[in-house]
């Protein structure tokens, strides 16, 4: 017979959007019985992969022990979800065993479908291949970026949803910035291959990128989407309006497309976009009474970025207990996401913005035009957001996020 584990709130996904939920629950009932199913041992801070791309973090400052961070007083399943049944209030795990909850929160984060670009798999890591994207070759970027003095250079983005939709050109002007300054930047090609119409999703910060492309002379290719990489040959495919493109390469800097989990994908809780099919605002399952999703697994409009599931996590923490309670939920979520665009060392764009691309800053434009390039903007990116993301996201301490309406007694 299975294992069976029961617990009163079950959270699938120890990433940021789990962990700081869970946090969020706990400082407002310390003895409720939460399990998180997570199987990985790590825990990483992945917008600090963009800084390692760039040379301004050593990696191993973006990772800790998943054991470190993990919330005291939850039970740890270190296992995998194999499938849902949200009918029986039953979640099926990979290790065999069944968990049974009265309130499921969905989080398990966004897959990378590295597959889906022919040839890339067998070359990632080698041949002047790389990516942010992931933790092993973040570093790989900054030495090819040290080493390239000639040739060209690609940036791609894949077509949305990806998580951070801002980190496939801030690695170009990081890279752009290192050039220039090493007086190289005159002898390679860059160019920016944007499977999507357009720069950036939100108009208001278009002029400030547009800037930094001309400052550093990149080639726009918008509606062209990498679909083949042969790392040997230093050669890249794209698929364009007018058919297949191959163009030759000395780097090339990959984001992967993205897509539901399949163990979500595959369930009766996702939407027919594969994500968990939730509320854009009060993030309760559509269908699922007891039910909740967030961060890059939510199927809601906004940009994923882990300033949005920072956003969400209280209140998804908030309305998780009104419905235990047999209440309604009673917080709603703006749409808030941020994408600090690092368009050179030491200087950001802060794009903050909400559902319909509503600009939606945290700081008065007095302190923080987040439509131009600020100095003020790195010192947050670089000292401010990573010690925040550890020391409050984390341990749920909701600093300029908390839910303006308390859980109904």
């Amino acid at each position: 017979m299975a294992t069976q584990h029961r617990h009163t709130i079950v959270i699938v996904g120890g990433g940021s959007a789990g962990i700081a939920t869970a946090s969020s629950l706990l400082k407002r009932s310390p003895m409720l019985d939460i399990a998180i199913v997570e199987p990985k041992s790590e825990h990483y801070y992945q917008p600090g992969w963009t800084m390692v791309g760039g040379g301004v973090f050593r990696a191993p400052v973006t990772m800790r022990a998943m054991k470190d961070v993990m919330p005291k007083g939850v039970e740890w399943l270190k296992t995998a979800v194999k499938s849902f049944d949200p009918d029986n209030n039953a979640v099926m795990l990979e290790d065999g065993a069944i968990l049974f909850y009265e309130l499921l929160i969905v989080a398990p984060g966004i897959k990378l479908d590295w597959g889906r670009i022919a040839g890339l798999e067998a070359t990632l890591g080698r041949h002047g291949v790389t990516s942010n994207y992931r933790y092993d070759l973040a570093p790989y970027t900054w030495q090819l970026v040290q080493q390239t003095k000639s040739g060209r250079a690609i940036f791609t983005q894949p077509p949305m949803p990806i998580k951070c939709a801002g980190a496939p050109q801030k690695a170009m002007y990081l890279s752009c910035d290192e050039w220039r300054d090493r007086g190289v930047l005159g002898d390679i090609d860059v160019e920016f291959h944007n499977a999507g119409p357009s720069l950036f999703g939100v108009a208001d910060y278009v002029p400030a990128l547009m800037e930094y492309v001309e400052k550093y002379g990149i080639g726009l290719n918008f509606t062209s989407n990498l679909v083949a990489v042969d790392g040997e040959a230093k050669q890249a495919t794209f698929a364009t309006a007018n058919g297949e493109v191959t163009k030759d390469f000395e780097m090339i800097h990959v984001v992967p497309p993205q897509v539901a989990p399949d163990f979500l994908r595959d369930s009766p809780l996702a939407a027919e976009s594969g994500f968990v099919e939730v509320d854009d605002f009060t993030l309760r399952h559509k269908r699922y009474a007891n039910v909740f999703g967030l961060g890059d697994a939510g199927s809601m409009g906004n940009a994923k970025t882990a300033a949005a599931a920072r956003k969400q996590a209280p209140i998804v923490a908030v309305n998780a207990l009104s419905v235990l309670a047999g209440g309604e939920p009673v917080a709603a979520y703006d749409g808030y996401g941020s994408c600090p665009l690092t368009v050179e060392k030491g200087k950001i764009v802060l794009a903050e913005f909400g559902y319909g691309g509503k600009l939606l800053p945290t700081f008065p434009k007095w302190m923080i035009d987040g439509t131009r390039p600020r100095r003020l903007s790195w010192l947050l990116k670089s000292e401010i957001l990573p010690w925040v993301y550890w020391n409050g996201m984390l341990k749920g301490h909701e600093w300029l996020v908390k839910p303006d309406t308390p859980v109904a007694s």
